[in-house]
């Protein structure tokens, strides 16, 4: 019985935080948010008692909300500013969703007043069209004459934010696609991308087409490409140079160390003999046996197979149009090569578990410089990617 009581007092507190939430966004003309706390409600359960307030404040908020949002659209039509179309547009799209949204609740009654909530609903259809159609020839005309006065990529691509909202609510207009084309060809930006051994090193063919494959990079910008085989009819904005400052391969190396294990071992057992040398018995009268223990030794050798490789890399941004280096940042990694194998002398038994793992290995062919070079890459692709994909020109 307490619990039922205890979620009926939750419940309760729930219902009216609620409410309250609801009635303040009303009272401070914030509608469209009372709207949508009050349509979640009753679209759960529209005949609960508890929500009986959720339908006047919907009431009142929607008859506030239509009364401001016309009186904003005359307003912004007496202006006459072609600008505004959009923001016409949107506000009819909105009281219009608004409708459809409440219309699948009613009848909403009021049981105390005997009556149904009063909604007055407008048929918003021609009014959205006929804007529909003003807001497309201006922007299609606005498109236009930014890409016949273009002076710089950016008025290109404020062209093409203009048709492709044209695009999504008009699809097909006149010559649009035709246009968005031509916009984000003449907006788009292009670097062409290079890179340079001066190193005395061999960069693997491998490597170097890994490093330019900007495919692989993650880069997110829609108005940039990278051309890493640089075409004569394209006129590059910037240039990206990789440049391999150093590449150092060590020698290979073989060390050797020596080790001396002893341990005590279990070597069968013997009869435990008291200070007079007599057997010692238990209580039973039994013979008391005892572990014989003896020392081994063993010599362990181990060796160590070891060979790296350093790479050093810059990496450079210029700006082809005044021929102003822009940015650079170093690039380092590394890789080393170590493999463990070892042989013994003696008694193998006074070696540790971790030791006679490398009685098993073998000693390995080294890997060839090339391989090395390709594998101190690694990490330089991955810091080279981040700083591509996440590099921004303007």
């Amino acid at each position: 019985m307490k619990k039922i009581l205890l979620f009926s007092i939750i419940a309760l507190l729930a219902a009216c935080s609620g409410v309250k939430k609801t009635s303040e966004a009303l009272n401070t003309g914030n509608y469209v948010s009372a709207m949508n706390r009050a349509i979640k409600n009753l679209a759960e359960n529209k005949t609960k008692k508890g929500n009986q307030t959720y339908i006047v404040l919907l009431e009142d908020a929607f008859a506030k909300n239509t009364q401001r949002e016309q009186a904003e659209i005359s307003f912004l039509q007496n202006d006459g500013n072609p600008a505004n179309l959009e923001t016409i547009y949107n506000k009819y799209l909105q009281l219009k969703e608004i409708q459809q949204r409440i219309r699948p609740l009613l009848p909403l009654t009021l049981y105390e007043e005997g009556r149904d909530a009063r909604f007055s609903f407008v048929n918003y259809d021609a009014k959205i069209l006929n804007t529909k159609d003003d807001l497309s020839e201006h922007l299609y005309n606005n498109a236009l004459g930014l890409l016949s006065s273009a002076r710089t990529k950016a008025d290109y691509r404020a062209a093409y934010d203009d048709l492709n909202y044209l695009q999504e609510i008009n699809p097909g207009y006149k010559a649009t696609v035709a246009k968005m084309d031509e916009a984000y060809n003449k907006g788009l930006e292009f670097v062409r991308v290079d890179i340079a051994n001066q190193t005395e090193q061999i960069i693997p063919e491998r490597l170097e087409n890994e490093l330019l494959d900007f495919n692989a990079f993650g880069i997110d910008n829609f108005w940039l490409q990278y051309h890493t085989n640089p075409l004569s009819n394209v006129k590059y904005d910037y240039a990206m140079n990789l440049d391999f400052m150093e590449i150092n391969v060590s020698p290979e190396r073989v060390n050797e160390t020596q080790i001396i294990k002893e341990r005590q071992i279990k070597d069968g057992w013997e009869y435990l003999l008291d200070r007079n040398g007599n057997v010692v018995k238990d209580s039973l009268g039994n013979k008391i046996k005892v572990d014989k223990m003896r020392t081994v030794t063993c010599k362990f050798f181990q060796f160590t197979q070891s060979k790296s490789a350093q790479i050093g890399a810059k990496v450079r941004f210029t700006d082809l149009r005044n021929g102003q280096e822009i940015n650079a940042y170093p690039l380092s990694s590394q890789f080393v090569f170590e493999h463990i194998f070892a042989n013994f002398q003696g008694d193998k038994r006074a070696l540790e578990d971790d030791l006679l793992v490398y009685l098993n290995a073998r000693e390995v062919p080294f890997p060839s410089n090339e391989q090395m070079v390709y594998d101190a890459g690694e990490d330089l692709k991955t810091r080279l990617k981040g700083i591509v994909s996440k590099y921004q020109f303007n």
